[in-house]
């Protein structure tokens, strides 16, 4: 079995976090899904760092992140199915 590059919590989460070293953009990612062991296949856009999120639908301003089947904070900036979320596009809805 092939490790999985992403992670995704909960099947209603729309990003997933980067498990691997030096992910690059073009790379057709193995993503499972932790709740239910499924997976699917998705590429990135962009490098991402591991520990990094990725968006699995495209994301508009205003939009809330979902991650652990929680919200995570709000999109500030669009960002693309496949593409990297990270405090440049995602603030906490804290304050």
């Amino acid at each position: 079995m092939t490790a999985p590059h992403l992670l995704v919590h909960e099947q209603d989460d729309n990003v997933g976090v980067v498990v691997v070293e030096g992910l690059t953009a073009g790379t057709k990612m193995l993503c499972v899904v932790t709740a239910d062991n499924s997976s699917f296949e998705l590429e990135s856009k962009s490098d991402v760092p591991i520990g990094h999120k990725i968006a699995l639908k495209d994301l508009k301003e205003g939009d809330t992140a979902m991650k652990y089947g929680e919200d995570i904070g709000k999109m500030v900036a669009g960002v693309e199915k496949g593409g990297h979320v990270h405090t440049h596009n995602l603030k906490t809805k804290r304050w």
